[in-house]
């Protein structure tokens, strides 16, 4: 059994190596591609240096706070900016950004000689007292109506007079007679017999 197994393989081995797989060839060209453009190169800016500073101080809104800054035109910043908080206290940041990150240094100042005052509206709400309750028109006065009862008389009631009428049926009873009984036979007359013994 094997060994026909084996012959069988090596028959279809033979058969197979008879032919050539086919070249595979697309039925589409594969699309061209340009190569693409170069950027142009970033330009180079000369280092611009800057600095700035500003302060406010209304005493109507109570905004108090200030702000300064400075660059050395290669990334490198430092400044700093202060507020007057709610509670009177003053907030100073100080903070330097670099190539090394953003680095913030808080401070708080406490009762700088400011303090938000309280609230006081301008106006003060107006007193008034509620009026007495006076109706425009008066309650009419109801008098009680004066009415009689009616008189009522009871009325004179006759009872009627009839006699009851005399009962007369209207058919007479029958009189009948009782039959005579007579029976249609006549009663059987027995005589005794006289008794012979047999011996």
């Amino acid at each position: 059994m094997a060994a026909k197994m084996i012959i069988f393989a090596a028959c279809v081995a033979t058969t197979l190596a008879q032919y050539s797989a086919p070249a595979y060839k697309p039925a589409y060209s594969a699309p061209a591609y340009a190569a693409p453009k170069a950027y142009a190169p970033e330009p180079a800016y000369a280092p611009a240096p800057y600095s700035f500073e500003y302060a406010v101080n209304d005493p109507h809104t109570y905004d108090i706070h200030s702000q300064q800054e400075s660059s050395d035109g290669y990334g490198n910043v430092k400044g700093s900016y202060s507020l007057v908080e709610a509670d009177g206290s003053t907030r100073i940041v100080e903070y330097t950004a670099d190539s090394y990150g953003f680095n913030a240094d808080v401070k708080k100042i406490e009762g700088s000689g400011y303090k938000a005052p309280a609230y006081k509206p301008a106006y003060s709400a107006p007193s008034y007292s509620a009026p007495a309750y006076k109706p425009a028109y008066s309650a009419p006065a109801y008098s009680a109506p004066a009415y009689s009862a009616p008189a009522y008389s009871a009325p004179a009631y006759s009872a009627p007079a009839y006699s009851a009428p005399a009962y007369k049926p209207a058919y007479s009873a029958p009189s009948y007679s009782a039959p005579a009984y007579k029976p249609a036979y006549s009663a059987p007359s027995y005589s005794a017999l006289a008794y012979k013994p047999a011996y």
